[in-house]
């Protein structure tokens, strides 16, 4: 210690801590302790990312067996609701449409059919009657486009069931945030795009939480909080929480 470090205050000097410090990172030489450093973040880091893969995995292995299951179960739902489509109005049952998935990978969700059949021309139309405050997505409580079978569907999601089969070949996930359309994503900001970190769901937390009465905004601040917070019993508890949100049709237009 040399004569300026003398003149420092004792507090400045904690020779048990360097001693640990030593004794945990340095024995062997700097080049041995520098060896055993990376070694414990490689070793950690594969650990963590061992840990993550495998909850990811769990969850597809369940999305495949859930969304089997209830292809089966649900299939004279399946033909009633085709049989009220085509009985309303003649045309296609189901309705394709580009949607944007994980990282932003395109891919086709199919929905019953719920509206007329130029819906997308119709809807070009209507964009100045749109409802919500943002503009990002497109809302109208009195849609004209939508019929009458189509607006029984939408208020018990009968329409979304279609998207079960997104679920099985992994387009989607049970639970997760909803799939915007590609319009939607161009005009979002970069907190938005936090949303496409994960696959989209069929149902999602804000979907449990006030379904369409939530604004973009706070669907957008829902989402990211789930992405940030998922687990399998978080998913879980969302998916309980579907039910009676979609008994009650409350918010569904």
């Amino acid at each position: 210690m040399n004569k300026n470090d003398s003149q420092k205050p004792k507090d400045a000097f904690d020779d048990e801590l360097i001693n640990v410090l030593y004794q945990r990172y340095a024995m062997g030489g700097t080049r041995f302790a520098r060896w055993r450093l990376n070694f414990m973040f490689w070793s950690k880091k594969m650990l963590w990312v061992g840990v993550v893969k495998s909850l990811f995995l769990f969850k597809r292995i369940v999305d495949i067996l859930a969304s089997g299951v209830l292809l089966f179960c649900l299939s004279p739902i399946f033909a009633a609701t085709a049989l009220a489509i085509k009985f309303e109005d003649p045309g296609p049952v189901f309705f394709s449409q580009k949607r944007v998935g994980k990282w932003g990978k395109y891919f086709t969700m199919h929905k019953f059919r719920s509206m007329i059949m130029n819906a997308d021309k119709v809807k070009d139309q209507l964009l100045e009657q749109n409802e919500s405050d943002k503009g990002v997505i497109f809302k109208m409580k009195e849609d004209p486009r939508i019929t009458k079978v189509g607006k029984f569907i939408r208020k018990y999601s009968i329409d979304e069931l279609p998207q079960l089969w997104n679920v099985f070949v992994g387009d989607m996930s049970l639970v997760g945030p909803r799939p915007p359309v590609p319009r939607e994503v161009s005009e979002y900001k970069n907190l938005d795009r936090r949303r496409l970190d994960v696959k989209p769901g069929i149902t999602c937390i804000w979907q449990v939480s006030g379904r369409s009465d939530i604004d973009f905004e706070g669907q957008v601040k829902l989402d990211v909080q789930y992405i940030q917070n998922q687990s399998f019993w978080g998913d879980i508890l969302i998916l309980l929480k579907t039910i009676p949100a979609v008994l009650l049709g409350k918010g569904a237009y």
